[in-house]
């Protein structure tokens, strides 16, 4: 498998986004549960709204299965793999190595499975312990873990399993975010583990990662967080994460909440890149002052529809963050608009655009074989950024749209329907009943597969512990709202975040 890598986006102000990771190759009826809130939505003017909760029996289904696959990922050490392949006839074939963003998808996964009823607390309680118990003993430096372990003995890795191919030790800012995200939700889970998860935390401060801004010179000095820094020689990522719709935001708002990252952080990031840099459509806006920044609020037009673009285009850049953070309930008329469009869009792509009859694009397995980010190129900033397909068709804004029959080999990637949960949950329902019903994505025991290949019927042979965890997560939050996010409405999220949410004014 190819772990993802974004690519750095040039001019001043740009919104670079990388990794700057080593490239590497590579159901059961759920049993009676605790009464469960419905399904919620977002109207379009960003606001909640109850569904009719017929399916949350369904959704029980498909998060126990979920979470059976989470199971099968764990070592014994207490450390989720990176990836199982369920293509043989025994038990699913784990993965050598691990990431922080999959240890923290295994541990908010234990705690949704604690919340809704998939295992009593004692066994929450236990599962959390001993990955709490493995987190303490990895390698860190400045307070933070490095992006690639044994997950069976939690040694650093140095050659790729498989490969051989040689690992740097590397401090990535994104992927520590989501593990420092899964701790912060077992110690809100497990009052016992609150000692020890705050002792770990003490010691990460995000403004490591920080490059203060530079009214004179903003190109090196943008007020924006490094991609990360490789630890054998202490040399910085030649990027920073510029773009605001995308996943590297949670690391924003975790350094906020805790105060080792300045509000007008926030302000520093770019809703799109600046008119005069290249991208993938021209910005429309105006400058804005917002607590003394000077702030582009541009927009794109997507279909009719004014959004704010992804890097990429992909479903999981602008949908992951708020799963935790609610964010379209303390923005509703900016973020909480934003995503609704951003499904839209994306919905749009699959049934309209490129005619596959199915919807939902976001960096997955490729189902032949390694990996590739997917998205909807057009509503993602980069030029020519992530294509629905795996062979890579994109669209040029003013131009028009490829034929359908362009678009070859397109690929769906289940944990993109479930992101939409909130903002189109009759339809991706309906989405993926039918990738289950039409190819067969959907592996009876361990959940959905981790994509599908349109034209063919080609059905990836593996789940990621990051695809399996978005899902878990995003079923928690349909099935008990709120299970998860309870770390962050409270303390500096509340305090410090949600201020800066409310005052946010896109131009969309």
């Amino acid at each position: 498998m190819d772990r993802r890598t974004f690519v750095t986006a040039a001019g001043t102000g740009a919104a670079a986004l990388s990794l700057g990771t080593v490239s590497a190759t590579s159901a059961s009826a759920a049993p009676s549960a605790p009464s469960a809130p419905s399904v919620r939505s977002v109207r379009h003017d960003g606001a909640a709204h109850p569904v009719h909760a017929l399916d949350t029996p369904l959704l029980l289904r498909w998060f126990r299965d979920t979470y059976r696959s989470i199971e099968a990922m764990t070592t014994d050490l207490g450390l989720a793999t990176d990836a199982i392949d369920v293509s043989g006839p025994g038990d699913p074939v784990r993965s050598r190595q691990t990431s922080p963003t999959n240890i923290g998808c295994g541990l908010w996964s234990t705690v949704a499975a604690g919340g809704l009823g998939v295992i009593d607390d004692a066994t929450m309680h236990r599962r959390l312990e001993r990955t709490v118990r493995a987190v303490e003993r990895l390698e860190r430096h400045h307070g933070f873990w490095l992006n690639w372990y044994d997950a069976h003995d939690g040694s650093v890795l140095t050659e790729w399993p498989g490969t051989g191919d040689p690992v740097r030790p590397f401090l990535s800012s994104v992927d520590n975010a989501w593990l420092i995200t899964g701790l912060r939700i077992a110690a809100a889970a497990s009052p016992a583990l609150r000692p020890r998860i705050a002792r770990l935390l003490a010691a990460a401060d995000w403004s490591y990662y920080y490059t203060p801004y530079d009214p004179a010179d903003p190109v090196t000095g943008p007020g924006q967080l490094r991609g990360g820094f490789w630890t054998d020689t202490e040399e910085p990522t030649g990027h920073h994460y510029g773009a605001l719709n995308t996943e590297p935001r949670m690391a924003s708002y975790l350094g906020i909440a805790d105060g080792s990252l300045p509000a007008d952080h926030y302000w520093h990031l770019l809703r799109t890149m600046l008119p005069e840099n290249e991208q993938e459509q021209y910005p429309q806006g105006a400058y804005l002052d917002m607590d003394g920044v000077r702030v582009w609020q541009g927009h794109y037009t997507h279909r009719g529809r004014k959004i704010i673009p992804s890097w990429g285009g992909s479903m999981f850049e602008a949908l992951m963050v708020p799963l935790f953070v609610p964010e379209p309930e303390w923005s509703p008329r900016s973020w909480g608009l934003t995503h609704q469009r951003y499904v839209r869009s994306q919905i749009e792509h699959g049934t309209e655009e490129a005619k596959y009859g199915y919807w939902g694009f976001s960096p997955a397995n490729v189902p032949e074989g390694g990996y590739q980010e997917y998205g909807v190129d057009a509503i993602g900033m980069q030029v020519d950024g992530y294509a629905s397909n795996t062979d890579r068709t994109y669209t040029t804004d003013g131009v028009p749209l490829p034929p359908a029959s362009a678009f070859t080999n397109g690929v769906v990637t289940p944990h993109a329907s479930f992101l939409a949960l909130p903002y189109a949950p009759v339809e991706a329902v309906a989405n993926l009943r039918a990738l289950d019903r039409d190819f067969g994505a959907y592996h009876d025991g361990y959940g959905f597969r981790d994509s599908v290949n349109v034209r063919t019927g080609r059905v990836s042979d593996s789940m990621l512990a990051l695809d399996q965890g978005m899902i878990a997560a995003a079923l928690a939050q349909a099935i008990r709202p709120g299970l998860l996010q309870r770390p962050f409405r409270t303390g500096g999220f509340r305090s410090r975040v949600r201020p800066l949410l409310t005052k946010e004014r896109f131009s969309i």
